[in-house]
Order: structure tokens, then C-alpha cells, then sequence
């Protein structure tokens, strides 16, 4: 049954029947006599009042179930992370980092479902071919998901909004409010480099995790080369079964605006009469912005330069900055430094690490999903406080974890700098990047 090191395949069935609906991800199908036992060691389960969430199987590899709404089941299925994907959480813990990022991943590919199709459809199946050819609209934000390699995008996994500081955030901060109060909105955001670089106070009132999705949409609509599209959108928890307008717009290549709204304007109105009128003056503004790229702050923060990677997240207004720098002098004799993609790689499991065994969970898990999860180590349930630092030393990189009552930060680190440094080192990039751009 098992599939290949590093492969991972979504299956949804309908949960009553067990009707497959659609197949994802591997690009080698699981045979339907190994999805059959799937769905049916569930449903035996179910039968006698146990309900099968997890289990692994003997060559390393996952198995998540998920039900959502008594109708549709989701089922990951993971042939391990191969490559030595473990190496951050020490010996016996790539399990419990594989279950998190795929429990994970079942939760957001159900609300990527609801945000395109509605809840009601997915809720009451009464034809199940057509719920089959409508769920194809859903196959280029899932198979995004599904992927997960997108350099600089960590919002999928932590329901933070990936988000780049611009050089001018006033200019661009008013230009957004105006443009979304002229398309009769309090719903407005500008993405740049498929981040968030400023949007209205209400976008950020969304939940966390449709600010994500919201992303992720306009990263897959920008990625498919239209220079503007009207797009009916479902909020997964503000507005399950009633359809709002996305109306988005590319300013200039990596840069899109958008908003969120009701029968009017039309599409054609805004374009022609909006976006013309508030963002022509603010060319430059965005190329400037344009300009800061995958550093994601602007020139005035100065970075240590033994910080190979950092993940900020302002835990009060739920976005976050990501960056992973590519080191260009190495002292030779050092230890090797992480490949760019390995950073990343790194930086998210030092994340799972440390917020399933250290940091605090509530802000970055839903109710429901702690509810059906047990992530946290037992012996942190004993703890009398909560803590505030961690770290890690293994073979490739230190990390260094720092939470404050307004922040989390993740850092990746060269071998080479001191142990006892790694405070210093969090402490100073944490100061230097919120004086600079008040994050």
C-alpha cells in the first residue's frame, strides 16, 4: 500500500457510501481495492463508537482521516518525508511533525472546497457526478496545497498571512482603502509577490484561515495570466452558503489588488474607472515594492548575518514574515550550510516542533482540530508556566525559538555560531525588525 519517500495523495469519499469523489497528489494512484479498506476500517471503526483519526504504517508512512459536515471524508495518505525530513524534532518525532502537517492540510483542503463551492453543495450531496464535476474547480488550489513548495509561503501551515513590509506602507495603505471604498467595499487587499502588502482594516477581520485561502486563490488566479477575472467566493466561516464577488486585478506583474463585494461594481466599471484612478499615480510606490522581493522587509532592517531563516508572526493581528537568506561568505572550514530549499523545509518543521511541545497552541490551532488532536507532548501539560524560549542543535543547523505576549519568532542558525549566542541572536533580530517597521 505504501507510496514512495516523500509522496502524498488526498482522497475524499463520500462519508455515507464511500463513493470516491476525487484522487490527488501522487501521481502513482493507490489501488481501489486499498482505498476501499481505507474508508472501510473507518467506517468499522465508527460502527463501534471509535473514531480512527491517525496511524502509521510499517515503512514510516501516514494515514489521516478526516469527516466534515456527516458527508464528505478526506483521507491523506503519506509515504513518509525521505531525506532525512525528521532531522528537527530528534529522534521519534517525524511522526508526530507528519501528523500535524497533514491533519492540517485535510482542514484546508476542506475550507478550499467551501470557499469555491459553498457549504450547502458539499453538505447535502444529492448528485454525486455533478458534485464530482464541480469539485474540478477546486483542483488548482488543492493540487497548490497539496504541493507545499512554495519558497516563502508558510501561511498553509501556520493560518498566519504571509505578508511583505513595503518600503512605502502609508501610500499603499491608503490607495487600498480608497480603492475598495469606491468598488463599494470595506474588503481590500494588495498582494505582492503572492503576500499580503497592505489590505483594509475589515480584511483583516476575516478569520485567519480564509485570509490564507484568500491568498492562495489570488496566487493561482495571478497564476493564470488573466489581467482581471470576477470570481464568486464562499467565506468557509464568516459566510459558508451565501457567495461573494472577488473581483482582482494585476497593477503590474507580481502585484495584484482585490476586493471583496456585493452585486456592484461590475467588473468592467471597476477596471475601467477604479484602477486606473488610484493606482496610475503609484507606479513607482509598487515597483519599489516590487523591489524588496523575497526578503520580504524593507532596506531599512539590517539582518545579523548569521541568521540563515526566520519566521516572525505577530500573534495579535495573525500575519507573519518569512525569509530564508543565501549566505555568500561561508568560512571555509564551517560546517556546510543548508541548501536554500532545505531551509525551508527546516524552518517549518522547527515550527511544528515548537508549537506542539513548547509554544502556545491557541492561536494557532482551531478549536474543533485541538479537540481531535492531541499534538501536545504530555509531559508540557505538566508545566506550571508557559514557556517563552527553546532550542535545537542538530547535524545541520541550531534553531531558536522566542515568544512574547505580541510575537513568535523562528530562527535557523549556522552550526558555527555558539549555543549560548542563540538568545542574543533572537533577541536582537526580534528588536531590529519591529523598530524598523513597528510588525
Amino acid at each position: 500500500m505504501m507510496l514512495q519517500d516523500g509522496s502524498l495523495q488526498l482522497l475524499c469519499l463520500t462519508a455515507s457510501s464511500g463513493v470516491p469523489l476525487f484522487t490527488r497528489g501522487a501521481s502513482k494512484q493507490l489501488p481501489f481495492s486499498v482505498i476501499g479498506s481505507l474508508n472501510g476500517v473507518h467506517m468499522f471503526g465508527g460502527g463501534q463508537g471509535v473514531v480512527l483519526t491517525c496511524c502509521e504504517t510499517a515503512g514510516g508512512g501516514k494515514v489521516v482521516w478526516r469527516v466534515f459536515q456527516d458527508s464528505v471524508m478526506l483521507i491523506a495518505v503519506s509515504g513518509g518525508r525521505g531525506g532525512g525530513g525528521g532531522g528537527q524534532g530528534g529522534a521519534g518525532s517525524s511522526s508526530k511533525e507528519e501528523e500535524v502537517r497533514l491533519q492540517r492540510l485535510l482542514e484546508n483542503v476542506w475550507s478550499c472546497m467551501v470557499l469555491v463551492l459553498g457549504q450547502d453543495e458539499l453538505a447535502n450531496v444529492r448528485n454525486v457526478e455533478r458534485l464530482k464535476r464541480d469539485l474540478r474547480s477546486c483542483f488548482g488550489l488543492i493540487d497548490q496545497l497539496l504541493e507545499d513548495r512554495q519558497e516563502g509561503i508558510l501561511g498553509n501551515l501556520t493560518h498566519c498571512a504571509d505578508s511583505l513590509l513595503p518600503p512605502n506602507p502609508a501610500l499603499l495603505q491608503e490607495a487600498v482603502e480608497n480603492f475598495a471604498q469606491s468598488a463599494d467595499s470595506e474588503f481590500g487587499c494588495l498582494i505582492v509577490h503572492g503576500k499580503i502588502a497592505a489590505a483594509t482594516e475589515k480584511w483583516w477581520r476575516l478569520a485567519p484561515q480564509e485570509v490564507v485561502l484568500l491568498s492562495a486563490l489570488m496566487r493561482s488566479l495571478s497564476a493564470s495570466g488573466s489581467a482581471s477575472c470576477d470570481y464568486p467566493v464562499f467565506l468557509p466561516q464568516g459566510s459558508p452558503t451565501v457567495a461573494h464577488r472577488l473581483l482582482r486585478f494585476q497593477l503590474l506583474p507580481g502585484a495584484d489588488v482585490c476586493v471583496l463585494c456585493g452585486p456592484t461594481p461590475s467588473l468592467h466599471r471597476a477596471e475601467s474607472g477604479l484602477v486606473c484612478r488610484f493606482w496610475s499615480p503609484l507606479v513607482e510606490t509598487l515597483r519599489d515594492c516590487l523591489a524588496v522581493g523575497d526578503r520580504c522587509l524593507p532596506g531599512s532592517v539590517s539582518l545579523r548575518p548569521d541568521v540563515l531563516a526566520l519566521l516572525l508572526i505577530n500573534r495579535e493581528t495573525r500575519r507573519s514574515v518569512s525569509l530564508v537568506r543565501t549566505s555568500t561568505n561561508h568560512p571555509l572550514g564551517d560546517p556546510p550550510l543548508p541548501s536554500k530549499a532545505r531551509c525551508w523545509e527546516l524552518l517549518k518543521l522547527f515550527y511544528i516542533f515548537s508549537t506542539t511541545r513548547y509554544f502556545s497552541q491557541e492561536e494557532t490551532l482551531g478549536l474543533e482540530e485541538r479537540a481531535q488532536r492531541g499534538n501536545t507532548e504530555d509531559f508540557v501539560l505538566g508545566f506550571s508556566h508557559q514557556p517563552l524560549q527553546c532550542y535545537l542543535v542538530t547535524d545541520e543547523c541550531k534553531s531558536f525559538g522566542l515568544q512574547t505576549p505580541q510575537h513568535q519568532l523562528f530562527l535557523l542558525i549556522p552550526l558555527s555560531v555558539p549555543t549560548l549566542a542563540l538568545r542574543t541572536v533572537a533577541t536582537q533580530t526580534l528588536s531590529d525588525i519591529t523598530a524598523a517597521t513597528a510588525f
